[in-house]
């Protein structure tokens, strides 16, 4: 509704007086609508100068650098809620090192851990970045050496002063949201005749093909950042190689910001069971084939979004999801947050899930998981909310969490996950109760 203004106002006043129209003795004011949603970006390199440890296969170190790495960040303010998202370009960290840089970021900044979250693109070609957390409970011999602190303090304080810049750069903003498809990726859970299951790639199986997409615009329009939600292992290089890289999602992110002059956030989805549809190529070549293959169908989702909203609401939240834990597992002592004994006496884990409301049609959840795709899935199926994303690698790494159809398969996944059969229900119970529940009366 365009409202009239007080020149227009008075202009009626007076020209009903010029014809005798008497008007009431009172005047209601006419409503004002003030734009409180801002917003602001940041981009900040994190290449190393020097050699260090890869994370993704097995233990190598770098040699070299094929592409540069990067925090991406959005600030979203909406008057009430300032909320911060970053993307790294990481493979994974462990949850202990999200709590260190939280805690900075609660000291300095007064952002609420809820209102924090860290997202990692999972590309297998970047350095360790902290200590290496559950990982070891499963790969000790991954981990003889020290990881390199003076990196990780390093990459730390650029996270910090990168969202500080952002802050005092907040504008007026608009948001839109929309879907997006691209065949980039593929299930690699491969069988063979015998129902063996190893890592390759299986058109047979489930995969989830959306690109969940947020546009952040200035107030003039133009595209400030694309967040783009899309489920995908940064394994279009193997282990063979070791230079550093952004792989497949570093790759498409510097792509769509050519192509667009917006800072490009790529969020992973429910990866754990989903390669690229090219996955552990011996050396870079056939990184440049995903800037079409998924590049193109972002930008083509993004040039269908032509709403957007000036008036955004944000409101955060979160839970824990304790399901029981296999037995054996060393875990590390310094993760003892993410682990205890319920009242029945049985070891759990303790599951932080967070979630993000957007107005009244976007609900995004997010956990520090390597999700199995038919469990985010299902979780948007049954949602009331039209447009619900799931962002994986979130604040930190408790492994892989299966279906519980896939574990009688075996494969790698069924190595490196703290959970037992039944996890999966349990999440989707616990992530449907609050967005059913909390999300939606609020």
């Amino acid at each position: 509704m365009n409202y009239p203004t007080t020149k227009n106002v008075r202009a009626l006043l007076k020209s009903t007086a010029a014809l005798g129209i008497g008007l009431m003795a009172t005047f209601t004011p006419l409503p004002s609508i003030a734009q409180s949603f801002k917003a602001a970006v940041g981009k900040v390199d994190i290449t190393p100068d020097s050699p260090q440890q890869l994370l993704g296969y097995g233990a190598r170190k770098s040699t070299g650098v094929n592409d540069k790495i990067y925090h991406r960040i959005v600030v979203m303010d909406d008057g009430k809620t300032r909320f911060v998202l970053v993307s790294s370009d990481i493979c994974l960290i462990a949850p202990s090192e999200y709590d260190q840089v939280a805690a900075r970021l609660k000291k300095e900044l007064g952002i609420e851990r809820e209102n924090f979250w860290w997202s990692f693109t999972h590309t297998h070609s970047a350095p360790e970045l902290g200590p290496p957390g559950l990982p070891e409970a499963f790969l000790g011999e991954r981990y003889k050496h020290q990881y390199d602190k003076k990196y990780a303090e390093e990459t730390e304080t650029k996270l910090v002063s990168a969202v500080k810049d952002a802050i005092k750069r907040l504008e007026p903003a608009r948001l839109s949201v929309g879907w997006g498809h691209s065949n980039a990726n593929i299930n690699r859970r491969a069988r063979d005749a015998q129902g063996k299951t190893y890592l390759g790639l299986n058109p047979d199986l489930p995969v989830d093909r959306r690109i969940g997409m947020l546009r952040i615009d200035k107030s003039d329009n133009s595209a400030m950042a694309i967040i783009a939600n899309y489920a995908m292992h940064g394994t279009v290089i193997g282990g063979e190689c070791t230079l550093i890289s952004g792989d497949g999602p570093g790759i498409v992110s510097e792509y769509v910001e050519k192509k667009t002059g917006a800072t490009m956030l790529f969020i992973n989805g429910a990866a754990g069971n989903i390669a690229p549809i090219y996955s552990t190529q011996p050396t870079p070549f056939r990184l440049k084939e995903f800037e079409p293959l998924l590049g193109d169908r972002i930008l083509e989702a993004n040039a269908r979004m032509t709403s957007s909203d000036a008036i955004v609401s944000i409101k955060t939240g979160g839970t824990i999801v304790e399901t029981p834990r296999r037995e054996g597992l060393k875990w590390p002592g310094y993760m003892a947050d993410y682990t205890g004994t319920n009242t029945a006496g049985t070891q759990v884990v303790k599951l932080p899930v967070r979630f993000l409301k957007i107005n009244k049609d976007i609900a995004i959840w997010s956990a520090p998981l390597e999700l199995f795709c038919e469990i985010s899935n299902e979780v948007r199926e049954r949602s009331p909310f039209p447009y619900t994303f799931y962002y994986g690698y979130t604040n930190g790494w408790l492994g892989y969490m299966m279906t519980d159809e896939e574990i009688p398969y075996g494969g790698y996944e069924t190595t490196v996950t703290p959970f037992k059969p039944g996890a999966g229900k349990d999440l989707i119970n616990g992530v449907l109760g609050y967005i059913e529940g909390a999300m939606s009366a609020r």
